[in-house]
């Protein structure tokens, strides 16, 4: 940060606002944008508080800012408990977090949500944020569902891109595999061999069936567990789960989920003891193999069955490692947090919506993905598809779920999360109050969003600052350093 190197040397200069500075002896220089940015920030009467707000969100790159009051009374008492308003704000306005989730967008939110999202998962697998701590002992499997294949693409490995089986070429004439050994950064990797080959349609298609995929299999997990039940003359246990979605280099979607048995009333009880970790897999391989959606025959697209695809993954999850699993309640919960601040976006694709076939040509990205965003556009076309909305998902390739979900008694919720954290943030020495005596009469006005230059700068450099501060604060194994 500061006045541009002028042979070698850093001037000492008196800065003069949209005009070149003149240093006697030496070229005459300009400050950069940014660099005014920052001079006119750092002379505003306010300043300081404004960066106590930003602060205060954790340093998030693109802040709402909000105009109004909020002011909370004792109904019995009529005592104002507590009262905000942004009129002695800078610029009348007070600066809240974005909370997108996306890495790519805004890194502070995101890595927060992160942690919610941790804690969320690892209450299912050990207890606590309102879950009994038996449920460390319940049957708990980490599954992975993936997609089918639409097309041979470019795979990294050690084993080189080759075809799974057999060789020749396609009916373009192209090779089946390429024969070459891929990095996993090889910006070929996940692309198709032959892109005529490709099912691009088949693909969209797919993503936009996966919900509907996913519950008939969690049916058909249920199904198979009261079939036991009835086989033993008892009562069937619960099943609760949370899953995230990830997307592969390829663009298609995969599912990673921890699945949980209990008792028949929820967390509280255990399962029976018939219904075991080995029973839970035998259930999920069998709905895994089974689950189908069928497309309505149609002139166009003929009739499609969309399934699951043949590589699936089942490992039970351990609550310690002293057996040599590599699957355990902590790494379960990080691997899912991981993920749910990927996007799209991260596999080279968009994080916000297409709203003209144009943009699909000037989107990042490698030409695989545009083509599904393309196909996107033109299945949204069809009347017979209209209820599925693909030109409006079309920057997540048709692929219209939420990142994260799970039963309602697998663990707490984000809601609850957030608002114990607020709850903890309340100013030291404040009175408890007692919620259910306290009314909330709020008014707020959407004024703003994001940042300027100087301003993007000095927020990145806070949220820099609290995630080394973060690093600092964990604990850590005695006798090493915060670099490893």
């Amino acid at each position: 940060m500061g006045l541009p190197v002028v042979g070698g040397r850093r001037p000492v200069v008196v800065v003069v606002v949209g005009r070149p500075v003149q240093v006697a002896g030496r070229p005459s220089c300009f400050v950069s944008v940014l660099d005014r940015d920052l001079v006119r920030l750092a002379q505003e009467p306010g300043y300081r508080r404004w960066v106590e707000q930003v602060r205060g969100t954790g340093g998030c790159a693109r802040p709402v800012y909000l105009a109004g009051s909020s002011t909370a009374v004792d109904v019995v008492s009529g005592v104002v408990v507590r009262h905000f308003d942004t009129a002695a704000e800078p610029g009348g306005r007070l600066a809240v977090r974005c909370r997108n989730r996306r890495a790519s967008v805004c890194p502070a939110c995101s890595r927060e949500h992160s942690g919610d999202t941790f804690h969320l998962v690892r209450a299912g697998l050990v207890g606590g944020k309102g879950v009994p701590g038996s449920v460390g002992g319940h049957p708990r499997l980490f599954v992975t569902l993936t997609a089918p294949s639409f097309g041979a693409v470019h795979r990294a490995g050690s084993d080189g891109c080759r075809p799974r089986s057999g060789g020749g070429s396609c009916v373009h004439g192209r090779p089946v595999g390429c024969g070459l050994v891929h990095d996993e950064g090889d910006v070929v990797v996940g692309q198709p061999v032959c892109a005529e080959c490709y099912d691009y349609a088949g693909h969209v298609l797919w993503h936009a069936h996966v919900g509907e995929l996913w519950s008939r299999f969690c049916r058909m997990v249920r199904r198979y567990l009261a079939r036991e039940a009835r086989a033993r003359s008892s009562v069937g246990p619960g099943l609760s789960f949370a899953k995230v979605a990830e997307y592969q280099r390829r663009g298609a979607v995969h599912f990673h989920a921890v699945v949980r048995l209990d008792g028949p009333d929820g967390p509280d009880a255990p399962p029976p003891p018939w219904a075991t970790a080995e029973l839970l897999d035998d259930a999920v391989r069998m709905a895994a193999a089974s689950a189908r959606v069928t497309l309505p025959p149609s002139d166009v697209l003929g009739e499609r069955v969309f399934r699951w695809g043949g590589q699936l993954d089942v490992r039970p999850i351990r609550s310690d490692l002293g057996d040599g699993s590599p699957v355990s309640d902590e790494a379960v919960a990080a691997y899912v947090a991981k993920y749910v601040s990927k996007s799209v976006g991260d596999a080279g694709g968009f994080d916000r919506r297409i709203r003209s076939v144009a943009e699909i040509a000037f989107a990042p990205g490698s030409p695989h993905l545009r083509a599904l965003m393309g196909m996107c556009w033109r299945l949204g076309g069809l009347p017979e598809l209209g209820d599925l909305r693909l030109r409006a998902w079309a920057h997540t390739l048709g692929f219209r779920g939420h990142c994260l979900t799970k039963s309602r008694r697998y663990s707490t919720t984000y809601r609850v999360l957030r608002q114990a954290r607020a709850d903890h943030r309340q100013p030291v020495g404040s009175p408890p109050a007692d919620p259910s005596r306290v009314v909330v009469v709020s008014s707020w006005r959407y004024v703003g969003s994001g940042h300027t230059r100087g301003e993007a700068a000095i927020a990145a450099g806070i949220a820099e600052d609290l995630a080394e501060l973060r690093v600092w604060v964990l604990p850590r194994p005695v006798g090493r350093s915060p670099d490893g």
